[in-house]
């Protein structure tokens, strides 16, 4: 048997054009070596190809491949090609970084990516050629989100469907849990997971995530296998005489998963009771659908169960897990496409008498595919976001997902009725029970979204605007009233459902089939929101009305906060205006010191301008008025709580204190004046009162130059002070001059400033003195520079520009001495 080996090798050499001749293993060949492995060859050839030939001809050489090779030679190359393509599940390898990967930056190596991997491209057909043949393939448990892989790691087999008799726990001694998936799982696995486990590249960080390869693949994927229109996926086609290309997998349906309660496939009903397997031929396409939405659902969403979410509550909890602001963009994009999914059926199709009726298996997907397999998920998912996101600009990622989930009328196909006014759209009263039976997701993500609110900063236009968004949603006309209903279907007295209470707020089973075993329509719906608040928050949950008085102080505190927010905005805004037009001319050639004692901390504000300013007003004006629409605010209510903010500007237009009390020690500051100073919008007025000649050096000065500069004006004045003391003392105008450059000006009258009462005056007085550290400012030299550039265009020397300067700034010093000098007459 060692003859011939020589052989095969010379005929897979041989063959090593197989791109170029379609290569088939002959039937005798197998038969005489049966220890010879075919496709390890075929595995090294492409292993090779990878790495000496450019993608596009490794892209045609793979469709070639897929074509010319049956399955039982493509298997083995199988895992090696998916992994080539989504990187390894450690991260370590790229493979061909879609989440970067875009069409203007690269057109042609996305074009080939995308019609390779595209749901009828080449990709799938290979997964539906594996497929025929029930092959299996191990992907490791370790890399599976954390609550199923620690469920699976102490045995217990997670409640969803896509592991059910697919977990291999290994012998005594043995190393690694694997799930034995089919082609199209394991295919989708690295899929999802890639989205999570392939860390960006450097260069990448810019990227717009709509426009990259992964994304649209997302939304392909969505739209093959959950179609919005027709009753029936659309077809693959298959080779001549080949398999069929979309087979149902041969292991037997397992138990579905839902939220509360348990059923089996969809497949498995609809195929036992079907008298012929061609009667209806969406039942060989919706397991492909089944199992997409559940690899999605798990690998993006199930990273938190209701147990780890309740340890997360504690402050001194570690994030398991973060996502990504573009994890989420993508988890938004298939969150709205599960609205048109699932808004796409008939209207007689959606009413619970069409449960009874014989339905296709993707119309009763289309109805269960945001309850049974989103919801719960996706809660906890956001109550995780919402805890944990910063506080910064990006949570508008995380605040539009939650809000594309809140409004799956958008995503009808009917249009909203129109308001009176041609603006607001009323809410039909067909999603009523939308809103029931999401409760939670529309009450208590709106207090989590308070807590936040209450701790930025609404000066900024970003988080200006993302409160006018929740407050511009919630506030559509019917959608409050909806809420309320629910609030009181929720809290009405469990006696009067006492005698129904066991049959869904006890521990669920798995028994039973998804289709065969669907629950009777409810009438009470009492009942149904009693069950999705337990099922989410488990039955000891303690339920904080959303119009109730503890959020409705919230909401008061919020409205106190725009106010104030819209006050100091315009306080910016009236400053940065006045600062500019008060500025003296010669400040900007550097001979006047610039203002270090702003009120106000520096915001984006100020490096968007006016337009930002406008724009920040605009949001908090409209957004305090859905506030007041939604809660019922009056306009007398917010004056009262507008003064008891204090709010009001004083006589001088300025803002008062930040809010404080008056201790022993002075003042202590309120949990609301903290506040106010961290988010910039109450500031003490503070200013150096110190020697003008130590302050500390600032950005615009040249830090070398101003301390040779303290030197030299040091020197002078302590050589000269007696002669500077006796020219100032001279009551004419020499004494004056002298006075207005050598003296501080106010020196004697600046006063401590406190708080609190009237504070010292300062007990040491200057001498005049000469200060030179004007000299060292980057604008004065700067200035000076300019000057000199525009003197010598004039063809003017740099003797005659010297005197020209030092005559003009003499006749300038002149005229302001005479001028401050009657101004001190007046004063007397």
């Amino acid at each position: 048997m060692v003859a011939p080996v020589p052989e095969d090798e010379e005929r897979c050499r041989r063959h090593s054009g197989f791109l170029r001749r379609p290569f088939s293993t002959p039937p005798e060949a197998t038969m005489a070596f049966p220890h010879l492995q075919q496709p390890s060859f075929l595995l090294a050839s492409l292993k090779a190809d990878a790495i000496n030939k450019p993608f596009a001809q490794r892209c045609q050489d793979l469709v070639k491949v897929i074509e010319d090779f049956p399955a039982k030679e493509l298997h083995a190359i199988f895992p090696w090609l998916v992994e080539s393509i989504f990187g390894s599940l450690d991260g370590v390898l790229i493979g061909w970084n879609l989440r970067s990967l875009q069409g203007r930056v690269s057109p042609v190596e996305y074009s080939i990516a995308m019609e390779f991997l595209d749901p009828g491209g080449p990709m799938m057909k290979l997964v539906y050629k594996l497929q025929a043949e029930d092959y299996k393939f191990d992907f490791p448990v370790s890399y599976l989100p954390g609550p199923v892989k620690a469920s699976i790691q102490e045995h217990v087999v997670p409640d969803s469907p896509l592991y059910h008799n697919k977990v291999q726990f290994p012998p005594t001694g043995g190393l690694g849990l694997n799930l034995a998936l089919n082609p199209f799982e394991y295919y989708m696995f690295f899929f999802a997971l890639s989205l999570i486990t392939q860390k960006p590249l450097p260069g990448a960080l810019h990227v717009r995530t709509s426009d990259c390869a992964y994304f649209i693949l997302v939304d392909r994927y969505l739209s093959w296998f959950l179609p919005t229109e027709g009753s029936v996926l659309p077809p693959l086609s298959s080779s001549p005489g080949g398999p069929s290309p979309s087979p149902a997998p041969r292991t037997p349906a397992m138990p579905f998963a839902s939220y509360g309660l348990h059923h089996t496939s969809l497949l498995k009903r609809h195929i036992s009771h079907q008298t012929s397997v061609n009667a209806d031929p969406a039942s060989h396409e919706i397991w492909r659908s089944e199992t997409l939405l559940q690899v999605f659902v798990e690998m993006w969403l199930h990273h938190y169960s209701l147990e780890m979410y309740q340890k997360m509550q504690s402050p001194h909890a570690k994030e398991s897990f973060t996502p990504t602001e573009e994890h989420v963009l993508v988890v938004r994009l298939l969150i709205k496409h599960l609205h048109a999914f699932s808004n796409s059926l008939k209207p007689e199709q959606v009413s619970p008498s069409a449960h009874s009726h014989a339905t296709s298996p993707l119309e009763e997907f289309k109805r269960a595919a945001v309850p049974r397999f989103v919801q719960q998920k996706l809660y906890l998912f956001l109550q995780h976001c919402f805890g944990h996101w910063p506080l910064d600009a990006s949570f508008r990622a995380v605040l539009e997902m939650w809000l594309s989930y809140l409004q799956p009328w958008r995503y009808a196909p009917e249009k909203q009725p129109q308001g009176s006014d041609g603006q607001a759209r009323c809410v039909s009263e067909r999603w009523a029970p939308f809103v029931q039976e999401n409760l939670l997701l529309y009450t208590k993500l709106f207090v989590g979204f308070l807590s936040r609110a209450l701790r930025t900063d609404l000066v900024s236009p970003k988080n200006a605007l993302m409160v006018f968004r929740v407050a511009k949603v919630f506030a559509q006309p019917n959608l409050a009233e909806m809420i309320q209903k629910g609030e009181q279907l929720f809290l009405e007295p469990e006696l009067v459902i006492a005698h129904r209470q066991h049959r869904l707020f006890s521990a669920p089973t798995l028994t039973g089939s998804f289709l065969s075993s669907w629950p009777p329509a409810v009438t009470d719906t009492s009942f149904k929101v009693k069950s999705h608040v337990y099922s989410l928050e488990g039955q000891d949950c303690k339920y904080t009305p959303m119009f109730g008085p503890e959020v409705r102080t919230l909401v008061l505190r919020l409205a106190q906060l725009i106010t104030q927010a819209k006050q100091t905005a315009k306080s910016i805004s009236d400053q940065c205006g006045e600062s500019t037009a008060s500025r003296p001319f010669l400040s900007w050639l550097g001979f006047c010191l610039s203002d270090t004692n702003s009120s106000y901390p520096a915001n984006d504000l100020d490096d968007m301008g006016q337009d930002s300013i406008r724009k920040t007003d605009e949001y908090l004006e409209k957004a305090l008025e859905y506030l007041c629409q939604m809660f019922r605010l009056s306009e007398a209510q917010l004056a009262q709580l507008t003064l008891a903010m204090g709010t009001t500007q004083d006589e001088n237009g300025k803002k008062q204190l930040p809010d404080c009390i008056v201790g022993e020690d002075g003042l202590i500051l309120t949990p609301l004046g903290r506040y106010q100073i961290i988010n910039g919008l109450r500031k003490f007025d503070i200013e150096y009162q110190g020697d003008s000649e130590l302050q500390p050096i600032r950005s615009y000065e040249i830090a070398s130059l101003v301390r040779l500069l303290f030197r030299l004006s040091s020197t002078v004045n302590h050589r000269f002070a007696g002669q500077m003391r006796a020219l100032c003392s001279r009551a004419d105008f020499l004494g004056s001059f002298c006075r207005y450059h050598l003296m501080e000006p106010g020196l004697t009258d600046k006063h401590l400033l406190s708080p609190v009462g009237q504070g010292r005056v300062a007990s040491r007085a200057r001498g005049p003195r000469l200060s030179l550290r004007f000299l060292g400012s980057y604008r004065t030299l700067l200035s000076l520079l300019l000057a000199f550039f525009v003197a010598s265009l004039f063809r003017i020397g740099p003797l005659p520009f010297a005197l020209l300067l030092v005559l003009g700034y003499f006749l300038y010093a002149a005229a302001m001495t005479l001028l401050t000098e009657q101004g001190k007459l007046h004063q007397l």
